[in-house]
C-alpha cells in the first residue's frame, strides 16, 4: 500500500470520549495523529464491551485502513474481522498477537509514570499508608501498579500499601470506585492511585468527599488524562499517558508498507508518558522527582515491567 491510498483510519472505543482518561487520550491522540500525518481519522465512541463486529465490519467496509481497536475486550472480534475483510488492525494488552501487513500491539505501560507517582505518593504521606485502587487488572494497570508500589517502597520503605480491585471489568463502575476506594481511606491511606476509565470520577468522588484517618484531606494520583479542570483541590497528579506518537508511528509504517513488523510502547523519553504537576505538590518535591525521573531517562534506574496480576499480588503483599 502506497501513502497516497491512504485516505482515512478508525478507532473504536468503548466509552465516550470525554472521560479524562483512556478514551478521550485514545481518541484525541487518533485526532492529532491524523493532523500530523494528513490522514482522516473517523472516531467510533461509546461501544460497549460486548460484540463490536458489526461496527468493525461496517468501518472496514467504508475504506478505513487501520482500525485501531482501543479496548482489550476487542482483542479477538478485531484480528478476525481484519483478516475477513483484509484491513489492518491495531489491538492492545496482546503483544504476541503480532502479525505482519495485519496486526500490531499498542500495550501502553506508563509504569515509568507510575514509579515517579509512587516516589511522589511515599514523600507526601501523612499517614504512611497508601492505596492503590483498579478497574480490573489488565496489563496495562498491572504494570502501573506493580511499579507504583516499586516507587513507594524505593523511597520509604515503611510505607503500607493497601490494594483493591473493584471488579474483574469494572472499568466505568463509578459507584464501585467510591465505595472500593472508601474502604481504602478508613484502612489508613490518605494517597489513592487510582487507575479506572469512567470509575476513577467515583475514586475522586470517594476522596472529595471522605477524611483520612487523621481528619485531614486524602489526595488522589490519577492516570491516563488531565482531571484538572474538574478538580476540586484534591488531584496531587496523574501518570498522563500521550497516545499521539503511538498512533503516529503506526499511520508511518502503514505508509512505508511496515505494518505489523513492530508492537508500540510509551516512554517518559520522548514525553508520551509524564508526571502531572498540581499546585497540591510542593517545589522541592516535584524538583526531586523529577531528578528521578531524569535517572530514569539515563538508564540509571531501571524498572521492569510487570504485566501479569500474579507479580502485582505478590509484590503488594510483600511490601505490606
Amino acid at each position: 500500500m502506497h501513502a497516497q491510498d491512504i485516505k482515512s483510519i478508525a478507532i473504536l472505543t468503548p466509552e465516550q470520549g470525554t472521560d479524562f482518561g483512556w478514551n478521550q487520550q485514545g481518541v484525541e491522540g487518533a485526532k492529532a495523529a491524523g493532523k500530523a500525518t494528513g490522514v482522516e481519522v473517523v472516531t467510533a465512541e461509546n461501544l460497549g464491551y460486548g460484540d463490536v463486529r458489526p461496527t468493525l465490519r461496517e468501518l472496514a467496509e467504508d475504506g478505513n485502513a487501520l482500525l485501531i481497536a482501543h479496548a482489550s475486550g476487542y482483542n479477538t472480534a478485531a484480528p478476525e474481522i481484519g483478516a475477513e475483510l483484509g484491513v489492518k488492525v491495531a489491538i492492545v494488552d496482546s503483544p504476541k498477537s503480532l502479525k505482519k501487513d495485519a496486526v500490531a500491539d499498542y500495550t501502553a505501560s506508563g509504569h515509568e509514570g507510575a514509579y515517579l507517582g509512587g516516589r511522589l505518593a511515599a514523600k507526601m504521606s501523612r499517614s504512611g499508608t497508601v492505596g492503590i485502587v483498579v478497574s480490573g487488572e489488565p496489563p496495562s494497570w498491572n504494570s502501573q501498579s506493580a511499579a507504583f508500589a516499586e516507587g513507594v517502597k524505593a523511597e520509604k520503605a515503611s510505607t503500607v500499601i493497601r490494594y483493591a480491585v473493584i471488579g474483574p471489568a469494572a472499568y466505568s463502575d463509578a459507584a464501585g470506585g467510591k465505595r472500593v476506594t472508601e474502604s481504602l481511606i478508613a484502612a489508613g491511606a490518605d494517597i489513592i492511585f487510582g487507575q479506572g476509565n469512567g470509575s476513577s470520577f467515583g475514586m475522586l468522588q470517594a476522596v472529595e468527599t471522605t477524611k483520612a484517618t487523621d481528619g485531614g484531606k486524602v489526595l488522589f494520583i490519577d492516570v491516563i488524562g488531565d482531571k484538572s479542570t474538574i478538580d476540586k483541590g484534591y488531584l496531587l497528579s496523574s501518570v498522563l499517558w500521550n497516545l499521539t506518537p503511538v498512533y503516529t508511528a503506526m499511520i508511518e509504517d502503514l505508509k512505508a508498507d511496515k505494518f505489523g513488523s513492530r508492537n508500540y510502547n510509551i516512554s517518559l523519553k520522548d514525553n508520551s508518558v509524564s508526571l502531572l504537576k498540581t499546585k497540591q505538590i510542593p517545589d522541592d518535591v516535584w524538583t526531586s522527582v523529577m531528578a528521578i525521573r531524569d535517572q530514569i531517562i539515563a538508564g540509571e534506574i531501571k524498572i521492569t515491567p510487570k504485566f501479569d496480576a500474579d507479580s502485582v499480588h505478590a509484590l503488594v503483599s510483600q511490601l505490606k
